[in-house]
């Protein structure tokens, strides 16, 4: 697998969650068993913009030829994905979102793993 691959479908993955936070951040929240406040509609609607930067920053730069910048996103992407992993694995065995918050778990933990092979195996990207 190439990066371009990886980059692509997490681009396609964080876009869909990026929206939905942003225009639908009540109900993404409530899926998740999280409590909506107002707080926690603005930090939801930051997350959504966050999301879509990021999105928007994979599908953009997904056809660089450029090594070092490969390298580069391999190694954010995977070190925001592994935050984002403990986050929520924390988070729902905490109680703070309810049983969905596994697969936010399982789809962070995917691309931690994805992108953490193009750490250690650049010659790959």
């Amino acid at each position: 697998m190439k990066i371009k691959q990886v980059m692509s479908t997490k681009a396609i993955v964080v876009v869909f969650f990026g929206l939905g936070f942003l225009f639908l951040t009540e109900t993404i929240m409530s899926l998740y068993g999280m409590e909506v406040n107002s707080g926690a509609i603005v930090a939801g609607r930051l997350l959504g913009g966050m999301y879509t930067l990021i999105a928007l920053l994979l599908w953009l730069c997904r056809n660089t030829q450029e090594a070092s910048t490969k390298k580069a996103f391999a190694i954010a992407v995977t070190i925001g994905d592994a935050i984002g992993t403990v986050v929520s694995l924390l988070a729902t065995q905490s109680g703070a979102m309810n049983s969905m918050g596994w697969s936010a778990v399982g789809i962070y933990l995917i691309f931690t793993l994805g992108f953490g092979y193009f750490i250690l195996k650049p010659e790959e990207a």
